[in-house]
């Protein structure tokens, strides 16, 4: 039998091992702040993306500079989406689902214009394992950079790549608008 001393204080311990602001889903920690070329980027909103609500895919959360409301997030301001996943995922999947998460957000003429740097951003996929983290942050001026597990793979200039990038999962057409909600702090 349980006494309430005993419960509190094994929650008083469970929330010392946390750091101070971070963010924990499903077990996946997420920090409170990180850095992109010089600003400091805070955590707005994390979720986990459900298939057929049993099964999980992956956790994410958004980070976007102070002051930047989740709604301009897709305009020319810093950002990062980090992504946990769940399961083995081969790089071919991601490459897929990048064209057409674009393709779903952006006009023919947009994507046209996109398509070279869209090949090139996809050849930066590797295969991921679970447990692996996908990071995409966006500076003004630099580029989206696209990191494994804390590694950087590569980068792709433009603001405009940036928007088609992250409108994948906060445009028009998002992959899932609950994730959408949780990411931009909505629910």
């Amino acid at each position: 039998m349980f006494r309430a001393g005993t419960v509190g204080v094994a929650i008083g311990a469970l929330l010392l091992a946390l750091p101070a602001g971070a963010a924990r889903i499903e077990g996946v920690e997420f920090a409170e702040r990180l850095e992109a070329g010089g600003t400091a980027l805070e955590l707005r909103g994390y979720g986990v993306l459900r298939y057929r609500v049993f099964f999980k895919g992956y956790a994410a959360a958004l980070y976007l500079a102070e002051g930047v409301e989740p709604e301009r997030m897709l305009e020319d301001v810093p950002r990062s989406l980090e992504i946990e996943y769940f399961w083995s995922i081969p790089a071919k999947a991601f490459q897929r689902a990048t064209l057409d998460g674009i393709a779903r957000n952006v006009d023919a003429r947009t994507l046209d214009s996109l398509r070279e740097r869209i090949e090139r951003f996809n050849q930066l996929y590797i295969d991921v394992q679970p447990g692996d983290r996908y990071a995409l942050t966006y500076v003004p001026g630099v580029g989206t950079e696209l990191a494994l597990n804390g590694v950087t793979r590569g980068s792709i200039a433009g603001a405009d790549f940036a928007a088609a990038l992250f409108a994948i999962w906060f445009g028009e057409a998002p992959f899932d608008a609950g994730l959408k909600a949780d990411l931009m702090g909505q629910s």
